[in-house]
């Protein structure tokens, strides 16, 4: 019954909205470069603890371009981390995380609606806007995407159709079309963390030898 209600509601929004979901997206303008970066999209979703912390040496070695969709700003804080982008209605980010530097983007839909602009104006952050049809972590990937990202790394965010289901709300079909238009381009943080292995950088072995070397010495000026 849900699979069919989410199909019925999938196709009536693509009669109504696939030309907003597919159509070409103006940019803000921002100071984060994303040309030949990754990108990590963090929504504080399922398992979002966890896959952050398996994808710390992701992180480490790809350095990937950290956008928070509203409370994933804070989730990234919690870890150690800071967020390049805050991107949302600003409806859930705390007061810390709207310090730490990054640039703010609200997300603003086609006809007008801003959700979050009165939570905005309390900040008293600088911000552009971004228009785009979808939820606002369906935003943060187009957004990424549009911006010339080499790979998308979601977290926390829906990505299985047990999800969609289990969501039961109209919005997810702009989610499932979305996935559509990034196609290879976006994978999921549980993926990541099982395709890649942690690799030892040259600085670490240099690091050690050096650390190694300074001990010996130590040892023979110390003897001697």
């Amino acid at each position: 019954h849900e699979l069919q209600r989410f199909a019925e509601n999938t196709l009536e929004y693509v009669k109504r909205e696939a030309d907003l979901i597919f159509a070409p997206i103006v940019l803000p303008k921002l100071h984060t470069s994303f040309a030949g970066r990754h990108a990590l999209v963090v929504v504080r979703g399922l398992d979002y603890k966890q896959d952050l912390r398996v994808l710390r040496s992701y992180i480490r070695e790809f350095r990937p371009v950290l956008i928070g969709v509203d409370g994933g700003a804070d989730a990234l804080l919690d870890v150690g981390l800071r967020p390049d982008i805050i991107l949302g209605d600003f409806d859930s980010v705390s007061t810390k995380a709207m310090d730490v530097g990054a640039e703010h983007v609200h997300h603003v839909h086609p006809d007008g609606r801003n959700p979050g602009y009165d939570e905005l104006q309390v900040f008293g952050k600088d911000y552009v806007e971004l228009v785009v049809e979808g939820t606002s972590e369906d935003a943060a990937m187009l957004l990424a995407y549009e911006a010339g990202a080499k790979l998308i790394v979601a977290v926390g965010t829906h990505d299985t159709m047990v999800e969609f289901l289990d969501k039961g709300r109209a919005g997810m079909s702009s989610t499932f079309l979305t996935r559509l238009r990034l196609g290879p381009m976006l994978v999921d943080a549980k993926g990541v963390a099982r395709l890649h292995e942690p690799t030892v950088r040259r600085s670490d072995l240099i690091a050690l030898v050096v650390a190694a070397f300074v001990v010996m010495l130590v040892r023979v000026v110390s003897t001697g």
